[in-house]
């Protein structure tokens, strides 16, 4: 049996093909850059900066190391919108206003621009988990049972690198938040990419998967939504709830983690990957629930609303026993023991993908920490430029009053200098250096940033320095 992720690449668009149909995609008005930080009530606007597509290679598969660069969170970004035209958002104000909007997000051509170049991107945004995860052997039912018992999904972990990050944060509800707006996009539209794998026809596994969702959707009832009881969990830390206001704050690991089970539930050959990620997920789950319901009511005091953790501590110990009892086992026996290794995979993959995602979080919790010795640092590497010790490549630009220089991340670090003029240097959420002529900026690779002009006009020069490190020695 082939465990190869892609089997049918060689359908998939390659080379100019490739980045011409991207671009199309891009080119809906809905995909421009913003004017604002935060997209207001409007779930159709997704910023995916499309002049700058066309100068990223996406015919390629980058490593494990390459996954938190740019042109990472340029595929994620494409890729959530693309599976998120299969969902129905409304704007919590209505369509007054938005009527364009909506049918331009859910036409036709829209939605066929985005399948004709989703496979491409999907090899891009997932192939290295081909080189991160290999499954071999001959498996059976009890050398499962052995590997699943060696996971102890059900026990209790030490805090994740997220959870000491916020927790050693110099600002710790800022950071809180910014891990809360990371959830969003899964929690807001909880269990959606689950309902792709409940249809069709593959008998009583099929029921009870449908439960694990009913669950998810509070049995009816709305106001026990789970994403409702997220909702509140949000407004009760200061934040808003229409869906992907805080687009700008994703990071690429943030959204990998939720593009990741609408990959799986996209395309049915990962079928068994997705049924052993989500009995990982929801097995994990309980003790991650206990110990987010604990920071945040640590953080915010009683003013945190953390009924969406604690309903999880008690629902998923049932639903990560249901995911093993009532589907994994019966799948086996119906569909033989060749299915373990997708299984397997599935919880590995998941495993990697979430370790990357607390990796990331964590340092750009510490990269908004540090906005103040990132400022510090420019004046040394300011000299080694001016200097002539360093000679990096330098772009210079002229932006008018109000200009938004949507986030991003580079490949490398930079030094922001400022020739004239203010800019509103922005680190995350509610984290941002206001910068006047001569005063500057080391901007971190891979670390999310942008920036608005607060004066009638800024000069301002960007210096590819490679590792700032080396211009203070």
């Amino acid at each position: 049996m082939s465990h190869a992720a892609f089997p049918y690449e060689p359908y998939a668009l390659h080379g100019d093909a490739l980045r011409e149909a991207i671009l199309r995609y891009a080119s809906n008005p809905l995909y421009l850059d913003n004017e604002e930080w935060e997209n207001s009530d409007n779930p159709y606007r997704r910023q995916l900066r499309p002049q700058i597509l066309r100068h990223l290679d996406f015919d390629r598969t980058p490593g494990r190391d390459q996954v938190l660069e740019y042109p990472s969170l340029a595929a994620h970004r494409l890729l959530t919108s693309i599976y998120e035209a299969d969902l129905v958002f409304l704007p919590q104000s209505g369509l007054s206003g938005k009527w364009e909007d909506f049918t331009g997000y859910y036409s036709p051509t829209n939605r066929a621009l985005g399948e004709a170049v989703r496979p491409a991107l999907e090899r891009f945004a997932f192939g290295f988990l081909d080189q991160e995860v290999e499954v071999s052997g001959k498996w059976t039912k009890e050398s499962f049972a052995s590997y699943v018992e060696s996971l102890d999904p059900y026990g209790r972990a030490e805090a994740s690198p997220s959870e000491k990050a916020i927790l050693g944060s110099s600002d710790r509800e800022r950071a809180a938040r910014m891990w809360l707006i990371q959830f969003a996009p899964d929690f807001l539209s909880e269990a959606s990419p689950m309902i792709r794998n409940v249809l069709g026809h593959y008998g009583a596994p099929q029921s009870e998967w449908f439960k694990i969702i009913i669950d998810e959707y509070g049995y009816g009832v709305h106001e026990t939504k789970h994403s409702r009881f997220f909702e509140d969990t949000l407004t009760s830390a200061g934040l808003q709830t229409d869906i992907h206001r805080y687009w700008q704050y994703y990071l690429v690991s943030s959204l990998m983690m939720n593009n990741y089970f609408h990959y799986l539930g996209k395309n049915h050959e990962l079928f068994f990957r997705y049924v052993g990620a989500l009995f990982y997920t929801e097995a994990t789950l309980v003790d991650f629930c206990r110990r987010a319901a604990s920071l945040l009511t640590e953080v915010f005091g009683d003013r945190a609303d953390v009924r969406y953790f604690t309903e999880h501590v008690h629902i998923d110990q049932h639903h990560g026993r249901m995911a093993m009892d009532k589907l994994i086992l019966p799948l086996i026996d119906a569909c033989g023991e060749e299915i373990i290794p997708e299984i397997v995979r599935g919880i590995e993959e998941y495993r990697v993908v979430q370790e990357v995602a607390d990796q990331d979080f964590a340092a750009q919790i510490s990269w908004m920490d540090r906005q103040p010795e990132y400022r510090k640092l420019h004046a040394p590497v300011w000299d080694a430029i001016r200097s002539g010790r360093i000679t990096p490549p330098v772009a210079d630009i002229v932006e008018p009053y109000g200009e938004l220089s949507n986030t991003h991340s580079h490949e490398g670090d930079e030094l922001c200098h400022i020739v004239s003029g203010t800019m509103k240097f922005v680190s995350g959420f509610d984290s941002y250096e206001i910068l006047e002529a001569g005063q500057g900026i080391v901007i971190e690779r891979n670390r999310l940033h942008g920036a608005i002009i607060e004066s009638e006009e800024c000069v301002y020069q960007i210096h590819s320095v490679g590792d700032y490190r080396a211009c203070l020695s």
